[in-house]
């Protein structure tokens, strides 16, 4: 499954070229740094900066901001991020991190003792913990083993599918530590014929690459906004699919989780209703300037194209890789179509040392399981790669 169009050297060109003006209008810091670590925090756009300073202005006098504004701005940000992946907006519950997601699907999610849960080895502890949290409960959790190049084992996992007992498979749409991008529709149409649900961590693929919840067998996906999505801390949503949510109760509930509760002028007359929608999963009260400002970062996103970014943060990689080949070095991260993502990681021989080198030079990165990751964005240039490989030349 590849989510970008091949395009000829010449439009890759004439696609970073077009990019640039969102660089300078919503990045204007980008002219004195490089900044390749949109894996670990993605910056957010002047546009969303300005949205926040205007919502801290009222609140500081709180009258001018009525309860119908706070709640318009909730909806707007449901909305941005259903249209970010396809989703129906009533099968998006705003969250305040990635974690909330997969506490979520690892509580509400209907496992008995001596059913299965599989997840690979090398998953972000986000999507591990909740999981063997479980193990308390009877619930078998399996850390499934990795490729020799340290991806998840889609071969395993597949096998995996064909046992009854297995009523969850817990995946990273992209792997944190190496860019590898899962194949989600492939393991959800396993998991959906075996009946188990397929819950993914989306934080590092959600914005970098292309995914549509209706061609994709996807049960539950948490992603956080901080990261590719450039949106501030404590900003992020669950999809939850359609069908499942009258079927699930979370294990917290919030005071709008329930029907009648937007009626304020009826608040006691109780009615432990869940409502039908996404939103039973929301903890209000959520943080109502964050998410301005995400559903701004978000209509960003969507105006370039999830697509555009794909392909032209892929693009990126290409000095990098050429570099590593000529010299010997191991590139970490896969690099088909199907499995490439926005990350490229590579592990030089002195990793550490060409890392510090890198930071020296201005350049902001992140060291990971022992490899270099580069995570440009949309709004970063080749000529920013290129001077990633000019330090590492002089590390020979």
């Amino acid at each position: 499954m590849t989510d970008v169009v091949a395009l000829h050297p010449v439009s890759v060109k004439a696609l970073r070229e077009s990019l640039r003006h969102w660089r300078a209008s919503e990045f204007p810091w980008t002219a004195e740094t490089v900044y390749l670590n949109n894996a670990a925090i993605g910056p957010i756009p002047e546009r969303t900066r300005r949205i926040l300073d205007a919502f801290n202005a009222k609140r500081t006098a709180p009258h001018l901001l009525p309860d119908r504004d706070l709640f318009a701005g909730l909806q707007a940000a449901r909305d941005a991020a259903a249209r970010l992946i396809n989703a129906d907006t009533g099968e998006i519950a705003l969250a305040t991190n990635t974690s909330y997601g997969l506490n979520l699907a690892a509580r509400a999610l209907p496992l008995k003792p001596g059913e299965k849960v599989v997840l690979s080895d090398r998953e972000f502890p986000a999507n591990v913990y909740p999981w063997l949290m479980l193990r308390k409960q009877g619930i078998e959790v399996t850390l499934a083993p990795c490729t020799p190049e340290g991806w998840p084992d889609e071969d395993f996992l597949l096998g995996a599918l064909r046992d009854p007992k297995v009523r969850v498979l817990a995946v990273s749409f992209v792997q944190f530590s190496n860019g590898y991008r899962a194949d989600l529709k492939k393991l959800g149409t396993a998991a959906r014929a075996n009946g188990t649900y397929l819950v993914v961590d989306g934080i590092q693929g959600v914005g970098n690459s292309g995914l549509d919840v209706r061609d994709t067998p996807i049960d539950i996906l948490a992603c956080g906004g901080q990261k590719w999505l450039c949106s501030p801390w404590g900003s992020g949503f669950v999809y939850v699919r359609k069908e499942l949510i009258g079927s699930l109760e979370p294990a917290m509930t919030g005071w709008m989780a329930f029907e009648g509760t937007d009626d304020f002028s009826r608040l006691t007359e109780y009615n432990p209703t869940f409502r039908a929608d996404a939103r039973r999963f929301e903890m209000i009260t959520l943080p109502f300037q964050e998410f301005y400002g995400f559903s701004q970062s978000l209509e960003l996103l969507l105006e370039i194209g999830v697509v555009r970014i794909a392909e032209a943060t892929r693009s990126l990689h290409e000095p990098v890789i050429r570099w590593a080949d000529a010299h010997g070095v191991r590139v970490v991260s896969p690099r088909d179509d199907q499995h490439r993502s926005a990350i490229l990681c590579i592990a030089p021989g002195k990793a550490v040392e060409s890392y510090h080198a890198i930071k020296r030079a201005r350049i902001v990165c992140s060291l990971r399981e022992g490899a270099i990751r580069l995570s440009p964005h949309f709004y970063n240039t080749l000529e920013e790669m290129e001077k990633v490989v000019e330090v590492l030349d002089g590390m020979d």
